[in-house]
Protein backbone atom coordinates (compact mmCIF):
# COMPACT_ATOMS: atom_id res chain seq x y z
CA UNK A 1 0.00 0.00 0.00
CA UNK A 2 1.47 3.28 -0.94
CA UNK A 3 1.61 5.60 1.96
CA UNK A 4 -0.23 8.86 1.62
CA UNK A 5 1.90 11.93 2.40
CA UNK A 6 -0.05 14.31 4.82
CA UNK A 7 0.08 18.10 3.99
CA UNK A 8 -0.06 19.71 7.69
CA UNK A 9 -2.51 21.98 8.11
CA UNK A 10 -1.97 26.06 9.04
CA UNK A 11 -2.67 27.31 11.80
CA UNK A 12 -4.91 30.88 11.38
CA UNK A 13 -2.62 33.75 12.27
CA UNK A 14 -4.05 36.25 15.27
CA UNK A 15 -2.26 39.91 15.97
CA UNK A 16 -3.11 40.93 19.29
CA UNK A 17 -2.50 44.53 20.55
CA UNK A 18 -3.16 45.97 23.45
CA UNK A 19 -1.19 48.21 26.21
CA UNK A 20 -2.30 46.13 29.00
CA UNK A 21 0.44 43.43 29.44
CA UNK A 22 -2.10 41.86 31.71
CA UNK A 23 -5.14 41.19 29.09
CA UNK A 24 -2.64 40.52 26.54
CA UNK A 25 -1.13 37.94 28.04
CA UNK A 26 -4.34 36.53 28.68
CA UNK A 27 -5.66 37.21 24.95
CA UNK A 28 -2.84 35.22 23.88
CA UNK A 29 -3.30 32.38 26.44
CA UNK A 30 -7.17 31.87 25.75
CA UNK A 31 -5.99 31.65 21.89
CA UNK A 32 -3.10 29.51 21.66
CA UNK A 33 -5.68 27.46 23.80
CA UNK A 34 -7.58 26.75 20.88
CA UNK A 35 -4.21 26.28 18.57
CA UNK A 36 -4.07 29.37 16.78
CA UNK A 37 -0.93 30.96 15.87
CA UNK A 38 -0.53 34.53 17.94
CA UNK A 39 2.02 37.23 18.07
CA UNK A 40 1.45 39.63 21.11
CA UNK A 41 2.06 43.56 20.51
CA UNK A 42 1.49 46.52 23.09
CA UNK A 43 1.30 49.52 20.62
CA UNK A 44 -0.18 50.41 17.31
CA UNK A 45 3.58 50.71 15.80
CA UNK A 46 4.75 47.32 16.38
CA UNK A 47 1.52 45.87 15.06
CA UNK A 48 2.08 47.70 11.79
CA UNK A 49 5.79 46.58 11.83
CA UNK A 50 4.66 43.01 13.00
CA UNK A 51 1.79 42.81 10.31
CA UNK A 52 4.40 42.65 7.37
CA UNK A 53 6.33 40.49 8.84
CA UNK A 54 3.54 37.89 11.07
CA UNK A 55 0.90 38.07 7.87
CA UNK A 56 -2.11 38.04 10.65
CA UNK A 57 -5.14 36.21 9.10
CA UNK A 58 -7.10 38.31 11.99
CA UNK A 59 -5.70 41.68 14.17
CA UNK A 60 -7.47 41.63 17.62
CA UNK A 61 -6.99 45.17 18.81
CA UNK A 62 -7.60 47.36 21.60
CA UNK A 63 -9.53 51.13 21.05
CA UNK A 64 -7.70 53.12 23.72
CA UNK A 65 -4.02 53.17 23.08
CA UNK A 66 -1.30 56.00 23.44
CA UNK A 67 -0.02 57.36 20.09
CA UNK A 68 -1.71 55.17 17.81
CA UNK A 69 -5.24 54.17 19.01
CA UNK A 70 -7.23 51.27 17.81
CA UNK A 71 -9.50 53.80 14.94
CA UNK A 72 -5.63 54.59 13.57
CA UNK A 73 -4.21 51.34 13.71
CA UNK A 74 -7.81 49.92 12.09
CA UNK A 75 -7.59 52.86 9.20
CA UNK A 76 -3.87 51.88 8.47
CA UNK A 77 -4.18 48.42 8.12
CA UNK A 78 -6.99 48.93 5.87
CA UNK A 79 -4.74 50.69 3.81
CA UNK A 80 -2.18 48.40 3.78
CA UNK A 81 -4.34 44.82 3.53
CA UNK A 82 -7.53 45.35 2.59
CA UNK A 83 -9.66 42.42 3.51
CA UNK A 84 -8.02 41.61 6.85
CA UNK A 85 -10.70 41.49 9.57
CA UNK A 86 -9.79 43.68 12.83
CA UNK A 87 -11.92 43.09 16.09
CA UNK A 88 -11.69 46.11 18.39
CA UNK A 89 -11.46 45.68 22.05
CA UNK A 90 -13.12 48.67 24.21
CA UNK A 91 -14.27 49.59 27.73
CA UNK A 92 -17.89 50.05 28.13
CA UNK A 93 -17.52 53.66 28.22
CA UNK A 94 -16.15 53.74 24.69
CA UNK A 95 -19.22 51.92 23.09
CA UNK A 96 -19.65 54.67 20.76
CA UNK A 97 -16.66 54.92 19.39
CA UNK A 98 -16.26 50.99 18.59
CA UNK A 99 -19.81 51.17 17.38
CA UNK A 100 -18.10 53.66 14.77
CA UNK A 101 -15.00 51.92 14.25
CA UNK A 102 -17.84 49.41 12.94
CA UNK A 103 -19.03 51.45 10.52
CA UNK A 104 -15.16 52.30 9.61
CA UNK A 105 -14.98 48.54 8.41
CA UNK A 106 -14.14 46.79 12.47
CA UNK A 107 -15.92 42.97 11.67
CA UNK A 108 -16.78 43.78 14.91
CA UNK A 109 -16.05 44.53 18.64
CA UNK A 110 -15.94 42.87 22.17
CA UNK A 111 -16.77 44.55 25.89
CA UNK A 112 -14.48 44.29 28.28
CA UNK A 113 -13.79 42.45 30.75
CA UNK A 114 -13.89 40.27 26.91
CA UNK A 115 -15.99 37.02 27.61
CA UNK A 116 -13.49 33.41 26.56
CA UNK A 117 -16.48 32.33 24.74
CA UNK A 118 -17.32 35.52 23.25
CA UNK A 119 -13.90 35.74 21.96
CA UNK A 120 -13.64 32.56 20.32
CA UNK A 121 -17.01 33.00 18.58
CA UNK A 122 -16.22 36.20 17.44
CA UNK A 123 -12.66 35.16 15.90
CA UNK A 124 -14.19 31.67 14.27
CA UNK A 125 -16.70 34.14 12.75
CA UNK A 126 -14.24 36.44 11.30
CA UNK A 127 -11.40 33.91 9.90
CA UNK A 128 -14.82 32.08 8.01
CA UNK A 129 -15.98 35.25 6.69
CA UNK A 130 -11.99 36.01 5.38
CA UNK A 131 -11.69 33.03 3.68
CA UNK A 132 -8.82 31.57 6.05
CA UNK A 133 -8.15 28.20 5.16
CA UNK A 134 -6.08 25.99 7.21
CA UNK A 135 -4.27 24.23 3.74
CA UNK A 136 -0.55 24.34 3.87
CA UNK A 137 1.23 27.40 2.04
CA UNK A 138 1.07 25.92 -1.00
CA UNK A 139 -0.96 28.78 -2.22
CA UNK A 140 2.26 30.83 -2.49
CA UNK A 141 4.66 27.75 -3.47
CA UNK A 142 5.28 29.34 -7.12
CA UNK A 143 6.31 32.63 -5.97
CA UNK A 144 10.43 32.62 -4.25
CA UNK A 145 11.19 35.16 -1.64
CA UNK A 146 12.55 35.92 1.32
CA UNK A 147 12.47 40.31 1.23
CA UNK A 148 10.14 42.06 3.10
CA UNK A 149 8.53 43.93 0.15
CA UNK A 150 7.16 40.72 -1.39
CA UNK A 151 6.52 39.52 1.51
CA UNK A 152 3.90 42.59 2.01
CA UNK A 153 2.35 41.89 -1.42
CA UNK A 154 1.90 38.65 -0.51
CA UNK A 155 0.21 39.64 2.77
CA UNK A 156 -1.87 41.62 1.21
CA UNK A 157 -2.88 39.21 -1.63
CA UNK A 158 -3.69 36.53 0.87
CA UNK A 159 -5.92 38.81 2.53
CA UNK A 160 -7.68 40.04 -0.64
CA UNK A 161 -7.80 36.65 -1.57
CA UNK A 162 -10.90 35.79 1.25
CA UNK A 163 -13.20 38.00 -0.90
CA UNK A 164 -14.64 38.59 -4.63
CA UNK A 165 -12.76 42.16 -4.42
CA UNK A 166 -11.00 42.71 -8.23
CA UNK A 167 -7.72 43.25 -8.42
CA UNK A 168 -5.52 45.10 -10.78
CA UNK A 169 -1.81 43.95 -10.65
CA UNK A 170 0.83 46.77 -12.20
CA UNK A 171 4.58 46.12 -12.37
CA UNK A 172 6.83 46.09 -14.52
CA UNK A 173 7.35 42.74 -17.06
CA UNK A 174 8.75 39.99 -16.00
CA UNK A 175 7.98 40.89 -12.22
CA UNK A 176 5.71 37.72 -11.63
CA UNK A 177 2.22 39.71 -12.32
CA UNK A 178 0.78 36.03 -13.26
CA UNK A 179 1.77 34.25 -10.44
CA UNK A 180 0.09 36.37 -8.12
CA UNK A 181 -2.74 36.41 -9.61
CA UNK A 182 -2.80 32.47 -9.29
CA UNK A 183 -1.25 32.84 -5.35
CA UNK A 184 -4.64 35.09 -5.36
CA UNK A 185 -6.54 32.32 -6.50
CA UNK A 186 -4.91 29.03 -5.02
CA UNK A 187 -6.20 31.11 -1.28
CA UNK A 188 -9.35 31.74 -2.70
CA UNK A 189 -12.70 30.16 -1.90
CA UNK A 190 -12.44 29.85 -5.71
CA UNK A 191 -9.70 27.97 -5.54
CA UNK A 192 -11.64 24.36 -6.55
CA UNK A 193 -12.56 26.06 -9.89
CA UNK A 194 -10.49 26.86 -12.99
CA UNK A 195 -8.16 29.68 -13.12
CA UNK A 196 -8.25 31.29 -16.56
CA UNK A 197 -5.22 33.65 -18.45
CA UNK A 198 -5.42 35.45 -21.58
CA UNK A 199 -2.90 38.07 -22.69
CA UNK A 200 -5.03 41.27 -24.20
CA UNK A 201 -2.18 41.83 -26.63
CA UNK A 202 -1.35 38.97 -28.03
CA UNK A 203 -4.54 38.76 -30.44
CA UNK A 204 -6.95 40.97 -33.19
CA UNK A 205 -9.42 42.95 -31.25
CA UNK A 206 -11.64 40.32 -33.29
CA UNK A 207 -10.05 36.86 -32.03
CA UNK A 208 -9.97 38.68 -28.55
CA UNK A 209 -12.95 39.63 -28.43
CA UNK A 210 -14.15 35.66 -29.31
CA UNK A 211 -11.08 34.16 -27.02
CA UNK A 212 -13.44 36.43 -24.25
CA UNK A 213 -17.63 36.30 -24.33
CA UNK A 214 -17.22 33.37 -26.95
CA UNK A 215 -19.69 33.25 -30.32
CA UNK A 216 -22.17 31.95 -32.16
CA UNK A 217 -22.41 30.73 -35.87
CA UNK A 218 -24.71 28.44 -37.89
CA UNK A 219 -23.79 24.90 -39.26
CA UNK A 220 -24.43 23.50 -42.28
CA UNK A 221 -27.28 22.22 -41.21
CA UNK A 222 -28.82 25.24 -39.66
CA UNK A 223 -28.16 24.04 -35.89
CA UNK A 224 -26.45 26.91 -34.14
CA UNK A 225 -23.21 25.76 -32.70
CA UNK A 226 -21.90 27.40 -30.04
CA UNK A 227 -18.00 27.96 -29.12
CA UNK A 228 -17.59 28.85 -25.31
CA UNK A 229 -15.74 31.72 -24.54
CA UNK A 230 -13.14 32.39 -21.37
CA UNK A 231 -15.73 33.72 -19.08
CA UNK A 232 -17.70 30.67 -19.68
CA UNK A 233 -14.84 28.37 -18.98
CA UNK A 234 -13.46 30.17 -16.13
CA UNK A 235 -17.10 29.87 -14.66
CA UNK A 236 -17.00 29.87 -10.17
CA UNK A 237 -13.46 30.41 -10.59
CA UNK A 238 -10.86 33.44 -11.63
CA UNK A 239 -10.06 35.17 -14.84
CA UNK A 240 -6.80 36.90 -15.48
CA UNK A 241 -7.14 39.79 -17.82
CA UNK A 242 -3.28 40.56 -18.51
CA UNK A 243 -2.02 43.62 -20.23
CA UNK A 244 -5.41 45.35 -19.79
CA UNK A 245 -4.02 48.47 -21.09
CA UNK A 246 -3.43 47.08 -24.67
CA UNK A 247 -7.60 45.89 -25.02
CA UNK A 248 -9.48 48.32 -27.68
CA UNK A 249 -11.67 50.79 -26.56
CA UNK A 250 -14.92 48.75 -28.01
CA UNK A 251 -13.95 45.38 -26.20
CA UNK A 252 -13.55 47.83 -23.26
CA UNK A 253 -17.24 48.83 -23.45
CA UNK A 254 -18.34 45.28 -23.47
CA UNK A 255 -15.67 44.33 -20.58
CA UNK A 256 -17.64 47.21 -18.69
CA UNK A 257 -21.09 45.89 -19.43
CA UNK A 258 -20.10 42.32 -18.23
CA UNK A 259 -18.53 43.60 -15.00
CA UNK A 260 -21.91 45.85 -14.23
CA UNK A 261 -24.60 42.55 -15.62
CA UNK A 262 -22.39 39.38 -14.43
CA UNK A 263 -23.14 38.41 -17.67
CA UNK A 264 -22.07 37.86 -21.21
CA UNK A 265 -23.22 37.90 -24.83
CA UNK A 266 -21.59 35.96 -27.39
CA UNK A 267 -20.29 36.84 -30.37
CA UNK A 268 -23.25 36.69 -32.94
CA UNK A 269 -25.82 35.92 -30.41
CA UNK A 270 -29.06 37.95 -29.24
CA UNK A 271 -28.65 36.08 -25.85
CA UNK A 272 -27.40 37.12 -22.42
CA UNK A 273 -25.57 33.99 -20.67
CA UNK A 274 -24.92 34.48 -16.74
CA UNK A 275 -21.80 34.44 -15.59
CA UNK A 276 -19.97 33.67 -11.75
CA UNK A 277 -16.60 34.75 -12.52
CA UNK A 278 -13.79 36.92 -10.34
CA UNK A 279 -11.76 39.31 -12.54
CA UNK A 280 -8.24 39.89 -11.82
CA UNK A 281 -6.16 42.34 -14.07
CA UNK A 282 -2.78 43.11 -14.93
CA UNK A 283 -1.04 45.66 -17.00
CA UNK A 284 2.23 46.85 -17.16
CA UNK A 285 1.45 50.07 -18.24
CA UNK A 286 0.16 53.35 -17.02
CA UNK A 287 -3.36 53.26 -16.91
CA UNK A 288 -4.26 56.97 -15.59
CA UNK A 289 -1.66 57.98 -18.11
CA UNK A 290 -3.89 56.02 -21.45
CA UNK A 291 -6.91 57.23 -19.17
CA UNK A 292 -5.41 61.00 -19.60
CA UNK A 293 -5.15 59.84 -23.28
CA UNK A 294 -8.59 58.40 -24.30
CA UNK A 295 -7.03 55.21 -24.42
CA UNK A 296 -8.42 53.80 -21.40
CA UNK A 297 -11.98 54.48 -20.10
CA UNK A 298 -12.09 55.92 -16.73
CA UNK A 299 -15.41 53.77 -15.74
CA UNK A 300 -13.71 50.66 -16.47
CA UNK A 301 -10.97 51.74 -14.80
CA UNK A 302 -12.98 52.07 -11.60
CA UNK A 303 -14.62 48.92 -11.69
CA UNK A 304 -11.22 46.32 -12.19
CA UNK A 305 -9.13 48.49 -9.35
CA UNK A 306 -11.09 47.97 -6.78
CA UNK A 307 -7.43 46.66 -4.96
CA UNK A 308 -4.32 47.98 -6.25
CA UNK A 309 -1.25 45.41 -5.65
CA UNK A 310 2.13 46.61 -7.12
CA UNK A 311 4.36 44.00 -8.03
CA UNK A 312 8.09 45.79 -7.42
CA UNK A 313 11.05 45.32 -10.18
CA UNK A 314 13.71 42.84 -9.40
CA UNK A 315 16.53 45.90 -8.34
CA UNK A 316 13.62 46.44 -5.49
CA UNK A 317 14.69 42.66 -4.16
CA UNK A 318 17.90 41.83 -5.22
CA UNK A 319 18.17 40.01 -1.79
CA UNK A 320 15.70 37.35 -3.67
CA UNK A 321 17.96 36.65 -6.85
CA UNK A 322 20.68 33.64 -4.90
CA UNK A 323 17.07 32.44 -3.76
CA UNK A 324 16.01 32.58 -7.91
CA UNK A 325 18.82 31.16 -9.08
CA UNK A 326 18.70 28.56 -6.61
CA UNK A 327 15.67 27.62 -7.36
CA UNK A 328 15.76 27.82 -11.45
CA UNK A 329 19.03 25.49 -11.15
CA UNK A 330 17.29 22.97 -9.43
CA UNK A 331 14.46 23.13 -11.68
CA UNK A 332 16.15 22.56 -14.67
CA UNK A 333 18.22 19.69 -12.68
CA UNK A 334 14.92 17.94 -12.66
CA UNK A 335 13.96 18.89 -15.99
CA UNK A 336 17.07 17.78 -18.07
CA UNK A 337 19.47 16.24 -15.53
CA UNK A 338 21.88 18.62 -15.34
CA UNK A 339 23.19 19.58 -12.56
CA UNK A 340 25.10 22.79 -12.62
CA UNK A 341 26.51 25.82 -9.40
CA UNK A 342 27.69 29.45 -10.18
CA UNK A 343 31.08 30.14 -9.30
CA UNK A 344 30.96 32.16 -6.33
CA UNK A 345 32.17 35.24 -8.47
CA UNK A 346 29.22 34.58 -10.80
CA UNK A 347 26.46 34.58 -8.22
CA UNK A 348 28.07 37.89 -7.17
CA UNK A 349 27.19 39.22 -10.57
CA UNK A 350 24.43 37.77 -11.37
CA UNK A 351 22.73 39.45 -7.64
CA UNK A 352 24.62 43.11 -8.62
CA UNK A 353 23.78 43.36 -12.25
CA UNK A 354 20.79 45.21 -14.14
CA UNK A 355 17.14 43.14 -14.77
CA UNK A 356 15.32 45.04 -17.32
CA UNK A 357 13.50 42.24 -18.11
CA UNK A 358 13.11 41.13 -14.31
CA UNK A 359 13.02 37.38 -12.45
CA UNK A 360 12.11 36.49 -16.75
CA UNK A 361 15.27 37.52 -17.66
CA UNK A 362 17.26 36.36 -14.97
CA UNK A 363 15.56 32.71 -15.54
CA UNK A 364 16.13 33.17 -19.30
CA UNK A 365 19.95 33.81 -18.03
CA UNK A 366 20.72 30.92 -15.86
CA UNK A 367 18.68 28.23 -18.35
CA UNK A 368 21.31 29.97 -21.30
CA UNK A 369 24.44 29.36 -18.52
CA UNK A 370 22.99 25.83 -18.31
CA UNK A 371 22.98 24.95 -22.09
CA UNK A 372 26.16 27.06 -22.69
CA UNK A 373 28.24 25.49 -19.54
CA UNK A 374 30.86 22.38 -20.49
CA UNK A 375 31.42 22.37 -16.72
CA UNK A 376 29.44 21.42 -13.49
CA UNK A 377 30.75 25.06 -12.47
CA UNK A 378 29.27 27.95 -14.42
CA UNK A 379 31.90 30.71 -14.73
CA UNK A 380 31.79 34.60 -14.21
CA UNK A 381 32.84 35.00 -17.57
CA UNK A 382 29.78 32.88 -19.47
CA UNK A 383 27.46 35.16 -17.29
CA UNK A 384 29.47 38.02 -18.16
CA UNK A 385 28.42 37.04 -22.35
CA UNK A 386 25.03 36.24 -21.29
CA UNK A 387 24.21 40.09 -20.18
CA UNK A 388 26.19 41.64 -22.67
CA UNK A 389 29.57 42.29 -21.39
CA UNK A 390 30.49 43.45 -17.78
CA UNK A 391 27.05 43.40 -16.13
CA UNK A 392 25.35 45.98 -13.98
CA UNK A 393 26.93 46.72 -10.79
CA UNK A 394 25.50 47.79 -7.42
CA UNK A 395 27.15 50.95 -6.14
CA UNK A 396 29.11 50.30 -2.98
CA UNK A 397 27.81 52.50 0.05
CA UNK A 398 30.36 55.38 -0.01
CA UNK A 399 29.78 56.05 -4.11
CA UNK A 400 25.72 56.42 -3.68
CA UNK A 401 25.92 58.42 -0.54
CA UNK A 402 28.17 60.77 -2.95
CA UNK A 403 25.74 60.52 -6.05
CA UNK A 404 23.13 61.60 -3.64
CA UNK A 405 25.31 64.27 -1.76
CA UNK A 406 26.21 65.39 -5.84
CA UNK A 407 22.73 65.37 -6.57
CA UNK A 408 21.53 67.72 -3.43
CA UNK A 409 24.16 70.16 -3.91
CA UNK A 410 23.35 70.87 -7.39
CA UNK A 411 19.68 71.29 -6.85
CA UNK A 412 19.83 73.29 -3.78
CA UNK A 413 22.41 75.61 -6.03
CA UNK A 414 19.97 75.97 -9.06
CA UNK A 415 17.09 77.11 -6.53
CA UNK A 416 19.39 79.32 -4.94
CA UNK A 417 20.82 80.85 -8.14
CA UNK A 418 24.28 79.80 -7.24
CA UNK A 419 23.96 82.20 -3.80
CA UNK A 420 26.40 79.73 -1.57
CA UNK A 421 25.02 81.60 1.84
CA UNK A 422 21.42 81.12 0.96
CA UNK A 423 22.26 77.69 -0.45
CA UNK A 424 23.84 76.54 3.13
CA UNK A 425 21.16 78.31 5.58
CA UNK A 426 18.89 75.71 3.73
CA UNK A 427 21.30 72.91 3.89
CA UNK A 428 21.09 74.23 7.51
CA UNK A 429 25.59 73.72 6.88
CA UNK A 430 27.61 76.88 7.50
CA UNK A 431 29.53 78.84 4.86
CA UNK A 432 33.32 77.48 5.28
CA UNK A 433 31.70 73.38 5.68
CA UNK A 434 29.38 74.35 2.64
CA UNK A 435 32.27 75.32 0.66
CA UNK A 436 34.48 72.37 1.52
CA UNK A 437 31.79 70.24 -0.22
CA UNK A 438 31.21 71.60 -3.18
CA UNK A 439 35.11 71.30 -3.37
CA UNK A 440 34.77 67.85 -2.48
CA UNK A 441 31.97 67.21 -5.38
CA UNK A 442 33.80 69.23 -8.05
CA UNK A 443 31.04 71.72 -7.73
CA UNK A 444 31.03 75.71 -8.89
CA UNK A 445 28.58 78.03 -7.71
CA UNK A 446 28.91 80.25 -10.59
CA UNK A 447 27.89 77.56 -12.66
CA UNK A 448 24.74 78.26 -11.10
CA UNK A 449 24.22 81.58 -10.93
CA UNK A 450 21.57 82.72 -13.71
CA UNK A 451 22.49 85.13 -16.46
CA UNK A 452 21.26 88.34 -16.86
Amino acid sequence: MNAVLQIPKRKARILVVDDDPGLLRLLTIRLRAENYEVEAVESGAQALAAASRFRPDLVVTDLRMDEMDGIGLLKELQNRYPGLKVIILTAHGTIPDAVQATQMGAFGFLTKPVDKQELLDQVQKALRISGFSEAAEDWRSEIITRSAVMEERLAQAHMVAGTDARVLITGESGTGKELLARAIHKASPRRHKPFVAINCSAMTEELLESELFGHEKGSFSGAIKQHRGLFQAAEGGTLMLDEIGDMPLALQVKLLRVLQENAIRPVGSTESIPVNVRVISATHRDLQQLMAGGAFREDLYYRLNVVHIEMPSLARHREDIPLLVGHFLAQLARETGLRKIYAPEAVELLATADWPGNIRQLQNVVRQNVALSQTPIIPVELVQQSLGGAGGRLPSFDEARDEFTRSYLSQILQITGGNVSQAARLAKRNRTDFYKLLGRHQLTPEDFKQRG
